[in-house]
């Protein structure tokens, strides 16, 4: 694309023009600030108008790009948390499963108990092991009464007694 003379003076002009309303609308705004009210303003020759504008260019260069990197953080951090909330989102349904799934065994071991005998029987059982226990392990009954000593047991021990005497 060709440029010509004419369209490189019009854009410098226009854009001379805004920098003089900007600094119009500064100056007027500071004389306000500082309490001097209906002051004239003079209006900046085209080497003052080039240096502001050069400083207006720079400093919204500064804002684009420190506003651009505000995004882009925002941007990162805000993908980041997304991130971090499904994992959060997983864990919790993964942590529900394995609820059900133990609410699931919790049921088959209940059911397992109650198809069990109940306590009474094997109480019950427990008191008639012990009574055979008991039984088993009862010292030997009384001897049967013996029949009396025969003539010769009697002998025998009268003989005895005076050897110990």
């Amino acid at each position: 694309m060709i440029y010509h003379e004419e369209d490189r003076i019009g854009v410098k002009e226009n854009i001379s023009s805004i920098i003089r309303v900007y600094h119009w609308v500064e100056m007027r705004t500071k004389m306000r600030i500082m309490g001097f009210r209906g002051t004239l303003i003079k209006p900046l020759n085209e080497e003052a108008a080039a240096e502001l504008g050069a400083e207006l260019l720079g400093e919204a260069t500064i804002f684009i790009v420190g506003g651009g990197c505000l995004v882009l953080e925002y941007w990162r951090h805000q993908t980041h948390q997304r991130h971090k909330e499904e994992e959060q989102r997983a864990a919790w349904d993964a942590m529900q499963d394995e609820v059900g799934r133990l609410a699931l065994a919790l049921e088959a071991l209940q059911a397992q108990v109650q198809a069990a005998p109940p306590r009474g029987a094997l109480e019950e059982l427990q008191a008639q092991m012990q009574e055979v226990r008991a039984q088993l392990c009862a010292p030997d009954p009384p001897p049967a009464p013996q029949a009396e000593p025969t003539s010769r047991e009697v002998s025998s021990s009268k003989e005895k007694e005076p050897a110990e005497a």
